[in-house]
């Protein structure tokens, strides 16, 4: 029986099938924007091929295409009668993902890794900051992410995917030094690798080595294709250095050239929104002047692919409006998230309607009001989903709410007890 890269057997005669499913598997796992060329060679080589289906599901989940991605894994039920049991359980658990069952999903995830560590496009859903468990509106996920993760070290060893991963759970849980070990690691095996070059991203950022970041990702992303699907929130990263150094021309022009709607490739548009509207806000907070244009244009995207809040965008659905004046549109969006939270249709509850209300404030310069909303729901705030790097958009309001209401020692205090990066972050029109 044929096997995939981690010696598991896959119900497929075709070796043309097996070989180009195993490079699209690599794809995925390294953001390569072949991965969906890869498949369509698979299915060409072996239309039954069930894994195949299961993998085209996943590439249209993460874009976006959901209607497409049901009807995939469809496909894949149906082809995957008579295989083995490993298979149907991968089936099944896509089954449950797609079919809104997050829970049920990562529950058989965690059942199916004890017996298949390394059935590896089984565990991807449930391994990053958006993944199933990042996306839960736990307050202790970074630790439940990790807690998944770490029994199987020994399974991958030195394995470039698992490393990655690993890398982000540790840096998520405030352990950037050893994540960004891991990660140089996994990048010196496969240095193409832009969900790496990502966890890099992310460690330097964590551990304030913003000269490193700089010359690393200027040096890189102009190899990663203009199609790959982590081209806008690579270059987010960049943006975001280039605000730290207050150098707002080269800020602009790379995030005209790679991360605003319609110049980011094939990015998903959850990045295209959310590292937009995050990107405004917090060069506003650091005295930025921004474009209204630029507002305007974002919040058009927003109501063409996002007409009602989901998860993550739920906490950034109300930026452009209270950065535009526009109250109207703003209400409006702060009772959809009050009605969606309340009735448990957002994994972090009413959380984002308080950080909207908030971020509200903030634009009508109420720097007292901001405080005393931020200052008890900042443990809260890892509910959302996203990174440490994206949350900041919330400690970094407070810390200039406090800045610009006279109350300079209680910025620092905030300052001094966040983990990371801040001290090298302007805010507020100062250097943090």
């Amino acid at each position: 029986m044929l096997q995939d890269r981690y010696g598991l057997p896959i119900s497929t005669a075709s070796a043309d099938a097996r070989d180009a499913y195993v490079a699209a598997v690599d794809s995925m796992l390294c953001a390569d924007p072949r991965a969906d060329s890869q498949l369509d060679a698979a299915l060409q080589a072996d239309p039954d091929f069930a894994l195949a289906h299961a993998a085209v599901a996943r590439q249209h989940q993460f874009y976006g295409r959901m209607t497409e991605a049901r009807q995939a894994i469809e496909r894949a039920s149906e082809r995957v009668r008579g295989a083995t049991p490993r298979e149907c359980q991968h089936v099944r658990i896509y089954e449950r993902l797609l079919g809104g069952q997050g829970q049920q999903a990562l529950t058989l995830i965690s059942e199916h890794v004890r017996t298949h560590p390394l059935d590896v496009m089984a565990l991807s859903p449930a391994s990053s900051v958006f993944g199933l468990i990042g996306f839960s509106g736990r307050q202790d996920r970074e630790h439940e992410q990790l807690a998944l993760l770490e029994p199987l070290q020994a399974e991958y060893g030195d394995d470039w995917w698992f490393a990655t991963v690993y890398a982000f759970a540790l840096i998520e849980v405030g352990e950037h030094e050893r994540g960004r070990e891991l990660v140089e690691r996994a990048l010196r095996q496969k240095p193409d690798n832009g969900h790496g070059v990502h966890v890099y991203a992310h460690a330097l950022y964590e551990g304030g080595d913003d000269a490193t970041a700089v010359d690393y990702l200027a040096d890189w992303l102009p190899t990663y294709p203009d199609d790959g699907p982590m081209r806008c929130h690579l270059w987010w990263h960049l943006c975001l250095l280039h605000l730290a150094r207050e150098d707002g021309d080269t800020l602009w022009s790379t995030y005209d050239s790679h991360c605003a709607p319609g110049s980011s490739g094939q990015s998903p548009p959850i990045n295209v929104l959310t590292d937009g509207l995050a990107l405004m806000w917090r060069a506003q907070l650091a005295g930025v002047e921004v474009d209204r244009k630029r507002w305007a244009t974002l919040l058009d995207y927003q109501r063409q692919r996002f007409p009602r809040p989901g998860v993550f965008v739920d906490a950034h659905y109300t930026l452009a409006a209270a950065a535009l004046g526009d109250w109207e549109t703003f209400e409006a969006d702060l009772e959809e998230l009050v009605t969606r939270g309340e009735a448990g249709k957002l994994p972090a509850g009413t959380v984002a309607a308080t950080l909207a209300r908030a971020f509200r404030d903030f634009a009508r310069g109420r720097w007292a009001s901001v405080i005393d909303t931020l200052q008890p729901v900042l443990d809260q705030v890892v509910r959302i989903g996203g990174s440490r790097a994206q949350r900041d958009l919330v400690t970094n309001t407070l810390i200039a709410a406090c800045f610009r209401s006279g109350r300079p020692a209680d910025a620092e205090r905030l300052m001094n007890g966040h983990d990371g990066r801040l001290r090298s972050v302007p805010r507020g029109g100062r250097p943090g």
